[in-house]
């Protein structure tokens, strides 16, 4: 007898606490689970249940067996249903959340796509820089700019920038141009409203040593695409990933502040629940992902 069988009918007796009851579960006949638990216990050469003419229990050697013999069934379901997701176009409702100005700037424009290649697939993105809870609170993946936080979450690299700082040439012209790091507390910075650590900007010095810049900020907003405009403007110097500034810059409306610092990188990755295979729909989406961005190359350039 198929073995995966067994351990199924003798898991299923176990659950319903009897061979009635485990027969209709499975839909065949009580004789029939009778057989293949007692093939079971045959070929294992141990007694797994007591049977009694009002019940059915686990031995002690039957309720070890039970518990690995559950993880076994549990784990060839899952196999199967792997398989069968694989070969299932994806479909569904798939929410996401997205880092703000990356969603606006390079999701937003190549979602339509993603859902003409996946018309069983509807998406709802939440645009926020706050790191959601995947799970609680109903996402099936984020997108996140930066550095990752320890999480039990998967995570997947679809493409990186750069972050530097930049300014109209009008207001170079107006206020000077930093020659150094520690000139930046003299200028009009336009800091980012979400920073995790305030308005400081960290930044390398030309040693590789770590800096902080704090100094009052002529303006603070949560929206960076209002930042590039302001420094377009000439309002003072921002410091921005390089996807927002790019066109801006090959238009000359905005230049480099002190080129000669490190370049900082910033990872872009799609992270979602770990589990045993992950869902057609999200796999689909990060894989659309990834060969996109694999085409243009790292954003920015």
């Amino acid at each position: 007898m198929d073995r995966l069988t067994e351990m199924e009918a003798f898991a299923m007796v176990v659950d319903q606490g009897g061979f009635t009851d485990a027969a209709r579960k499975m839909g065949i006949s009580k004789s029939a689970v009778s057989k293949h638990v007692s093939a079971l216990e045959a070929r294992l050469g141990a007694r797994l249940l007591n049977r009694t003419t009002r019940r059915v229990s686990p031995t002690e050697i039957g309720l070890a067996y039970y518990d690995r013999a559950r993880r076994v069934l549990t784990d060839a379901g899952e196999a199967d249903a792997l398989v069968t997701s694989m070969q299932t176009a994806p479909s569904g409702h798939l929410r996401l959340s997205v880092a703000t100005d990356f969603g606006v700037a390079l999701l937003a424009p190549i979602l339509a796509e993603f859902l003409l290649d996946y018309p069983d697939i509807t998406v709802t993105m939440v645009l926020s820089n706050r790191s959601v809870e995947l799970i609680s609170e109903g996402f099936d993946m984020a997108i996140r700019v930066g550095d990752l936080e320890d999480s039990s979450l998967r995570a997947r690299k679809l493409t990186e920038t750069t972050r530097r700082m930049i300014a109209s040439p009008g207001y170079l012209q107006r206020h000077g141009r930093p020659m150094k790091i520690d000139d930046l507390t003299d200028h009009r910075l336009l800091y980012h409203s979400t920073q995790a650590h305030g308005n400081v900007w960290r930044l390398l010095s030309p040693s590789g040593e770590p800096r902080q810049v704090r100094a009052p900020g002529f303006l603070t907003v949560n929206d960076g695409h209002s930042l590039l405009k302001a420094a377009v403007s000439g309002l003072g110097i921002a410091h921005l990933p390089e996807f927002l500034f790019a066109e801006a810059m090959r238009a000359g409306l905005v230049e480099e502040v002190l080129p000669d610092l490190p370049v900082e990188t910033l990872g872009i990755h799609a992270i979602y629940p770990a589990g045993r295979f992950t869902q057609p729909k999200v796999r689909a989406f990060i894989d659309f992902l990834v060969r996109r961005f694999l085409e243009k190359g790292p954003i920015g350039n």
